[in-house]
C-alpha cells in the first residue's frame, strides 16, 4: 500500500473530507495546507515530507512509523535477532528457515494444530513467552508460502505476534496487523481475511491505541463479508470501542447491539482460545465498553455474566474485569481510588501472566 492510499483510508475511516483533513492539520500546526494538496498526496502526485508525515501522524492518530513504510522480511529477521525476543540465536533461526524450505516443513494440518495450541497458550501465558515462541514459527512458515493455505496460517500467526506488542508503541503492532491483513489476502480465504482484520480491530480498540487503524481494518473486514462470523464480531466490537473512546456514545451503543446479534449466530463453545469468542469473553468486551461510556449498571451486569462462566485457569481475564471496575471508579470522580483499585488487581496477578493490554488499561485508568 502506498502512502497516498493509506492517507485516504485513514481519512475516510474518520468520515473526513480532504478539506477537513487539511483544516485539522492547519489548526494543529498553524500551516496553510489546501484540499488540493491533500488530493495530490492521495493520488501519489506528491509525497508528504517529514514535517507533514508527523502532522498526519498526530491528526489521524496513526503511528509515524506506519506512514513511513512497512516492515519487510529482512527487518523482521534483524528484529528477532537483535531485540532479545528470539527463542534461539539468529543463526539458528536462519538455519531453521532453510531447513524448513529444504524439507518441506510441517503440513498444513500440522500448522493448523500449532495454531490451536498457540491460541490456547495466549490466553494464559505472558506476552514475552508467546512472542519468543511465535517469532521462530514465523521464520519457518515464511519458507512454505508456495501453498496458499499457509498464507492463512502465516496471517493468523502474524496477528498473534502483533498482540505481543503494545499498540500505543505504534509501529510494531500496527505494522504486523497490516502485514497480517495482506498475508490473509494472499490466501484467498475470505474467512481468514475477515478474522485477521477483526482481531486486529478489537485488539487496538480494546487497548485504545491507533484508533484510525482500528477503524480502517474493521471497515475492511465488514466490506469483505457481512456473514456472521467471529471475525466480523471482533471487527464490530473493535469499532465500538474506538467510538466509545472518541466520545461517540450513540455509535458505540449501536455497534454493541450489532455485535450482540452477530454473537447470537456466531459465538463460540470453545472457552479457552484466542481464536474464539465465548459468552464470557463477549461480556469482557462489553464490560470495558460500557465502563468507558459511564454505564455503570450495564458494565456491572456484563462483569457478573463474565465471571459466572470465566474458566478458573484464565486469571488474567478476571484481572481485566477488576480493572474495569477501577476505570468505573475513576470515571465517577474517584480518580485516586480507581487507580489504586486497578493497581491492586494488576499487582495480584503474577508478573509472568501480565499482558501488554493490561498495562495499557492501567495507563488509561491513570490518565482518567
Amino acid at each position: 500500500m502506498d502512502i497516498g492510499e493509506l492517507i485516504r483510508d485513514l481519512r475516510t475511516a474518520r468520515g473526513w473530507s480532504q478539506g477537513l483533513l487539511a483544516s485539522e492539520i492547519n489548526k494543529v500546526h498553524a500551516t496553510t495546507l489546501t484540499r488540493e494538496y491533500v488530493s495530490n498526496w492521495e493520488r501519489s502526485k506528491v509525497k508528504p515530507g517529514p514535517f507533514y508525515l508527523a502532522a498526519l501522524s498526530a491528526v489521524l492518530d496513526v503511528p509515524l512509523a506506519v506512514l513511513e513504510g512497512e516492515v519487510d522480511r529482512r527487518e523482521f529477521l534483524t528484529d528477532v535477532a537483535g531485540a532479545a525476543i528470539a527463542p534461539v540465536v539468529a543463526s539458528d533461526l536462519i538455519s531453521a528457515g532453510f531447513a524448513a524450505r529444504l524439507r518441506g516443513g510441517p503440513s498444513a494440518d500440522e500448522w493448523e494444530a500449532k495454531l490451536t495450541t498457540y491460541g490456547a497458550q495466549y490466553m494464559s501465558m505472558g506476552a514475552a513467552d508467546i512472542q519468543r515462541r511465535v517469532s521462530g514459527e514465523l521464520v519457518t512458515v515464511q519458507q512454505q508460502l508456495d501453498d496458499p493455505r499457509l498464507w492463512s496460517v502465516a496471517s493468523r500467526l502474524m496477528t498473534l505476534y502483533a498482540k505481543t506488542f503494545p499498540g500505543s508503541d505504534g509501529s510494531k503492532a500496527v505494522h504486523w496487523y497490516r502485514m497480517a491483513a495482506t498475508a490473509a489476502d494472499e490466501s484467498g480465504n475470505d474467512e481468514a481475511r475477515v478474522w485477521v482484520r477483526g482481531r486486529a480491530a478489537i485488539a487496538l480498540g480494546y487497548e485504545g491505541a491507533s484508533l484510525g487503524v482500528a477503524d480502517v481494518l474493521a471497515d475492511q473486514a465488514m466490506a469483505i463479508s457481512d456473514r456472521p462470523s467471529l471475525g466480523l464480531l471482533n471487527a464490530v466490537m473493535g469499532k465500538a470501542h474506538a467510538a466509545a473512546i472518541r466520545g461517540d456514545r450513540a455509535t458505540a451503543l449501536h455497534l454493541a447491539d450489532r455485535g450482540r446479534r452477530i454473537f447470537d449466530k456466531a459465538g463460540s463453545h470453545e472457552q479457552t482460545s484466542d481464536y474464539t469468542v465465548p459468552w464470557w469473553r463477549m461480556n469482557v468486551f462489553l464490560s470495558l465498553l460500557l465502563a468507558r461510556l459511564g454505564d455503570e449498571r450495564g458494565a456491572v451486569e456484563a462483569q457478573e455474566a463474565a465471571r459466572r462462566e470465566l474458566p478458573a485457569e484464565l486469571p488474567r481475564f478476571a484481572t481485566h474485569l477488576e480493572m474495569h471496575r477501577g476505570l468505573m471508579l475513576a470515571r465517577s470522580g474517584d480518580l485516586l481510588g480507581g487507580a489504586a483499585y486497578a493497581r491492586k488487581a494488576l499487582d495480584a496477578l503474577p508478573p509472568e501472566k501480565h499482558s501488554l493490554t493490561l498495562r495499557l488499561l492501567m495507563a488509561e485508568i491513570e490518565r482518567t
